[in-house]
């Protein structure tokens, strides 16, 4: 079963700006801690995109997104945004929405997506040259 939901993927031109949501599926309700992004394209693995301590606010990247991707908090608790800019066409892949409901102290592992309990189907993003 999916607990979360994403939306705002598409087929954009390399330079071009697209912004993911995620929130809670329908009657799924949790508290979380941590939430993030995640990538996987095919023939490789899920990679960490951005990820939110929501209490605090404090966020880290992957290098290769640091100054064109933003993550942000929605006015619910359980809602995240991915603001994506300047897009490339190696940020093609499928977006996952992931949150964790218990914190994690080694901020090494907040891009690890085994540290995650709930995710989203996915969305879709590819950019083209």
């Amino acid at each position: 079963q999916v607990q979360l939901v994403e939306s705002g993927g598409g087929s954009v031109q390399a330079g071009g700006s697209l912004r993911l949501s995620c929130g809670s599926a329908y009657g799924f309700t949790y508290r979380p801690y941590l939430m993030g992004w995640f990538r996987q394209a095919p023939g490789k693995e899920r990679e960490g995109v951005a990820v939110m301590q929501i209490r605090s606010g404090a966020t880290l990247y992957v290098d290769s997104v640091k100054g064109r991707f933003t993550i942000s908090q929605g006015d619910a608790e359980n809602t995240v945004y991915l603001q994506m800019n300047s897009l490339k066409p190696e940020d093609t892949a499928m977006y996952y929405c992931a949150a964790r409901t218990v914190d994690l102290p080694k901020t090494a592992d907040w891009g690890d997506p085994t540290s995650y309990m709930y995710w989203g189907q996915g969305t879709q993003v590819t950019v083209s040259s």
